[in-house]
């Protein structure tokens, strides 16, 4: 397949393709559902802090940005990075980690993954057009979705995901961009929100080199660390600082090319869009102590914890008693296993639909 081509023919109209793949995106369900999942701070915790759509909309901004720069399609990296999280579970990795463990000790080896579960809903879950099932989205689009992370080769994606979108190849350059980008967003802005909630400071992180050197220039233009306009602006920065890096450390590994490419990088290749491995490896450095004093902190472990056991007795309740399913899920159950159609139905859940239905099923007022 071309990386325009569609597996249901399509009319064209004034739009570029991947622009239609856009707006198809943005005016399904599970788009708007992304308003009530977590990023890293339960929704209902307060209005300011990130959930999944506002992470999908940064994450949309900052891929725009970097492509353009790079002589990439704009557009293409628009829609794949608002797409990248539609299968997300509610309560975050933890919810996708918990609904993963139900499935495997139900008997699905292949367990669940959150992007796979992206490339479900744009291409079965959704349903928006009387022939077929999905969006009928471009294969770009489409490979960007499913191959948002590295290692492509999944054991869940089998013969025809092999050779239909060529595992053992690279996505095209704009999903690569995304993938970046993806990392740019969460990291600059869960500082952000962790700051503001008070569970990290800038005593935590300042021993990172790359945290270092963005609050030196934030103090050197008079502001200082504690304020909210040393808050922004460091975020403002920190992400500026990533962005132009990693265009600079890319422009002179792009391949020459005409359009967009897709299947055309080996994967045993490395990928020609990245930073370089100081920056690299100061990012991993960051990460980790992010992991260890916000990701871990007691606070959001606690309400993670909560998250976790409304998964599963929400899973436990609905695979004992089918009839707890919407109908259109019910209908389903004649030709696929209960624990798919039942993760399925999870998945989708906002983190406030998620508690309603835990509380109306056990009885909890």
């Amino acid at each position: 397949m071309k990386c325009t081509d569609r597996f249901y023919p399509a009319i064209d109209d004034f739009r570029d393709p991947f622009s239609r793949d856009r707006d198809r995106v943005i005016h399904t369900s599970s788009f708007r559902r992304l308003e009530y999942k977590t990023q890293v701070f339960i929704n209902h915790e307060g209005d300011y802090f990130r959930t999944r759509l506002t992470h999908s909309l940064e994450v949309s901004q900052i891929a725009r940005a970097i492509a353009n720069a790079l002589g990439c399609v704009e557009s293409l990296a628009e829609t794949i990075a608002l797409a990248h999280d539609l299968g997300h579970t509610p309560f975050g990795h933890v919810g996708g980690d918990t609904l993963d463990g139900c499935l495997k000790e139900s008997g699905n080896r292949y367990g669940f993954d959150h992007n796979f579960q992206s490339f479900r809903v744009v291409t079965r879950l959704e349903k928006r057009y009387a022939p077929f099932d999905g969006l009928n989205l471009t294969f770009a689009t489409l490979e960007g979705v499913l191959k948002h992370s590295y290692p492509y080769k999944k054991p869940f994606l089998g013969q025809w995901y092999e050779e239909t979108f060529r595992l053992d190849y690279h996505p095209s350059l704009e999903a690569m961009i995304v993938d970046y980008a993806d990392e740019i967003a969460y990291i600059s802005h869960d500082i952000d929100d962790g700051i503001q909630f008070g569970l990290i400071g800038f005593d935590d992180i300042i021993e990172n080199d790359l945290v270092a050197m963005i609050d030196e220039k934030v103090r050197s233009e008079g502001l200082k660390r504690g304020t909210k306009l040393h808050r922004y602006r460091f975020v403002g920065m920190l992400i500026s600082h990533l962005v132009t890096e990693l265009i600079a450390s890319s422009r002179p590994n792009l391949p020459s090319k005409a359009g967009v490419l897709c299947k055309t990088i080996p994967a045993s290749d490395p990928k020609p869009v990245g930073f370089d491995s100081d920056l690299e490896h100061d990012i991993k450095r960051l990460k980790k102590i992010l992991f260890k004093k916000l990701y871990r902190h007691e606070r959001i472990v606690s309400k993670m914890h909560a998250g976790k056991e409304c998964i599963r007795k929400l899973y436990k309740a609905l695979s004992e008693d089918a009839d707890l399913l919407p109908i259109e899920y019910k209908v389903r159950l004649d030709s696929e296993r209960i624990d798919r159609v039942v993760a399925d139905f999870i998945a989708g859940m906002s983190d406030r639909y998620a508690l309603q239905r835990y509380r109306e099923i056990y009885g909890l007022g």
